[in-house]
């Protein structure tokens, strides 16, 4: 146990320039799984200050793998964003891969209060623990394939804590994760999910991932041309399917779904 809430706290320690928030600890996560013997995992029950456990959380899909998230407080989170999409009204915080040009901007509005990178300019891994108003956001890093090698903590995983919810995006994934990245982003409700199939991951490595993560709901993004049909019947029966009409979707921890759920967003 304490070997695992090491590697988590490696992962959630912190550094960088853009900190709403510099405490001289690192901030405690809700959504941190200390594990005792994995997979079976215990949560800390710690969340940030600034955290409030109501209200709705908007989830809208603008486009790629960019989601834009709105917190009770009215804080807007553009995830992946390379400026095409998502850009009105303009996020407080966007966060980036890079992957591709189409998941990160080199000129970003100079009106965006934060961007995280989740990738380190200077080298080594990427680190954010950034609170904002009633949102909490960090990250994991993950590896990057470049030119056929892999780059060492090349990108991130983010996590979003906010109104008692935990939300993750997968960013532009390209590899399995260990035991220590499941420690690390611990407990999700919602994850969003690149189901390109091939980009990032294959549909059955996306699938065992999603398929551990266990989150309540599932959000597909960066499709390509991959049948919708192909990801939902790859998770099983076990997962549920919502077709929305709309673009976004209002969700608190009262409403999340009792069985897991794929929710296909409208333009999704």
């Amino acid at each position: 146990m304490r070997t695992l809430a090491f590697l988590a706290s490696i992962f959630v320690s912190f550094a960088g320039s853009a900190l709403a928030q510099q405490p001289e600890d690192p901030i405690p996560s809700s959504c941190v799984a200390v594990a005792q013997s994995l997979p079976n995992v215990v949560y800390a029950g710690f969340g940030p200050q600034a955290a409030r456990a109501d209200g709705d959380v908007t989830i809208a899909y603008a486009g790629h793998s960019t989601y834009v998230i709105e917190t009770p407080a009215g804080v807007r989170i553009a995830t992946d964003y390379s400026g095409v999409y998502g850009h009105t009204p303009l996020p407080r915080v966007v966060t980036m891969n890079k992957a591709h040009g189409t998941h990160f901007t080199d000129r970003p509005d100079p009106g965006i209060e934060y961007v995280l990178r989740g990738w380190n300019p200077d080298g080594g891994p990427a680190r954010h623990a950034l609170v904002v108003d009633d949102v909490y956001i960090r990250n994991v890093p993950t590896d990057i394939r470049r030119f056929d090698m892999m780059e060492k903590d090349g990108n991130s995983i983010f996590v979003f804590e906010v109104a008692g919810l935990c939300i993750g995006h997968l960013g532009h994934l390209h590899h399995g994760l260990e035991d220590a990245h499941y420690a690390a982003i611990g407990r999700l409700d919602i994850v969003m999910v690149p189901i390109d199939g091939g980009m990032t991951m294959s549909l059955q490595g996306m699938r065992e991932i999603t398929r551990r993560l266990h989150s309540s709901i599932v959000l597909p993004m960066h499709r390509h041309a991959t049948p919708i049909s192909e990801f939902t019947g790859a998770m099983g029966e076990a997962y549920a399917v919502d077709f929305r009409g709309s673009r976004s979707l209002a969700v608190s921890l009262r409403t999340l779904p009792s069985r897991p759920t794929v929710v296909v967003l409208d333009g999704v």
